[in-house]
């Protein structure tokens, strides 16, 4: 019997547990080890921080799923990572043990890297997590009493731009329905070399689109810009050229502010210094495994994938959704072909696909692979992706009750443009 031990449940630990108790069978063990006794549907959190949801609405506790599919679930944090002895230690001092860890904990949130960033000792909101989505809707709440200037943004070092981007247009488009609009100067401010680069270079015209949609709806911009500094109700910028000299510092005031962080491996992770690349991030070889310790495997936000291109101002690569789920899909079936003595083949499909919603309207992205030059470029804009979105929300917070490991973007999305595997065999 092998014993494979998942660590985090979000968007890519909770899928892989499920995946792989249905490809490994009865006769091994399955644990889901997470500091939350829950899992979270993240890609909503923008909407929570405007109340157009609630925590309970996109939250799935998951001790029942978990034991009706004969998965062991610990909520608890891990607080060490014993990789040369295949033991994990947790926050009561009791350790599991492994013949298979599969770490998908997402990433830390790095305020502290900027004075008076985030909402915890900073001045700034964040949709990283539900809770912080929470604590966002309260201090919007509180905003809208006595509204003002909105700087929404993602800082230098950042890698994930989207939901940057979903906030600042869902909030216009919730201050359009609420008749304030025309009170709330707003400013974006990021450290993409351009709008709509996303730290893929940009996908099909993603730059003309969403600077269109930025001037349709008044949101000024600072590309290129590192934030350095933020105190009650302002916030310091210095905007670069294409060769990364500052040209300019801004002061802008602000009423209200939600900031994306630049991440960083979390803390029992990054502890493993061999195992993971200067930020925390662990190192994997073409089959998702980590070099020193191949009966590691990693995959999500957490795993360190390097820029697509070099940046006047530091940015990352994201982790979309499709990505982390073809990265799921190569762990399982290569764990399980481990456990049979047969060579590892299934290697992750790195694409990427975005679905961003703007409050009343979309945007779609395709990027495949995410690094250019591509296959396939694909960018449209429309009603009809706000629609896709809630759908796909729908779809996959049910699949988290219910434990289906039906791949959503592979049985509908990228059949539709020819695309029909999420991993690929050598």
């Amino acid at each position: 019997m092998a014993h494979v031990v998942v660590m985090g449940a979000g968007l890519g630990g909770t899928p892989a547990a499920y995946d792989l108790r249905k490809e490994l069978g009865p006769e091994h063990k399955i644990t889901l080890v997470s500091s939350q006794d829950h899992f979270q549907f993240t890609p909503s959190n923008p909407w929570v921080a405007v109340g157009w949801r609630t925590p309970s609405q996109i939250v799935v506790p998951l001790a029942e799923p978990m034991k009706r599919k004969g998965i062991d679930f610990l909520p608890q944090a891990v607080t060490r990572i014993d990789a040369d002895n295949n033991k994990l230690v947790l926050a009561d001092d009791s350790t599991v043990d492994y013949d298979y860890l599969v770490i998908t904990t997402g990433p830390k949130l790095a305020f502290d890297e900027i004075p008076g960033l985030g909402p915890h000792g900073g001045f700034t909101q964040s949709v990283c997590t539900t809770p912080h989505a929470e604590d966002a809707w309260i201090a919007y709440q509180q905003f809208l009493e006595n509204p003002g200037p909105v700087i929404i943004g993602a800082a230098q070092g950042a890698s994930c731009f989207g939901p940057a981007y979903e906030t600042a247009l869902i909030i216009d488009a919730d201050l359009r329905k609420r008749k304030i609009r025309h009170k709330v100067p707003m400013t974006f401010v990021t450290s993409e070399p351009y709008i709509g680069h996303m730290g893929l270079g940009g996908v099909g015209d993603s730059k003309g689109m969403l600077e269109s949609e930025m001037r349709q709806r008044h949101i000024k911009w600072i590309a290129n810009s590192k934030i350095l500094n933020v105190e009650a109700g302002k916030m310091t910028v210095a905007e670069h050229d294409a060769k990364g000299q500052q040209t300019e510092t801004h002061e802008l005031p602000f009423a209200y502010s939600m900031v994306i962080p630049a991440f960083k491996g979390v803390d029992a992770v990054a502890a493993v210094k061999e195992m993971c690349n200067p930020r925390g991030f662990v190192m994997i070889d073409e089959h998702q495994r980590n070099p020193k310790y191949p009966n590691i495997y990693s995959a999500g936000v957490c795993v360190a994938i390097p820029p697509v291109e070099p940046t006047p101002v530091p940015t990352g690569a994201p982790k979309t959704g499709y990505m982390i789920e073809s990265m799921v899909t190569a762990i399982v079936e290569n764990i399980k072909a481990d456990i049979e003595k047969t060579p590892a083949q299934a290697k992750a499909t790195w694409n990427a696909l975005c679905l961003a919603d703007m409050g009343d309207t979309g945007m779609a992205f395709v990027a495949l692979p995410q690094i250019p030059p591509r296959n396939t470029t694909w960018a449209k804009h429309g009603k009809w992706v706000h629609w896709a979105k809630i759908a796909f929300e729908k779809y996959f917070i049910s699949k988290m009750k219910s434990g289906n490991t039906e791949p959503l973007y592979e049985k509908y999305i990228l059949k539709a443009l020819g695309i029909v595997r999420l991993t690929d065999k050598h």
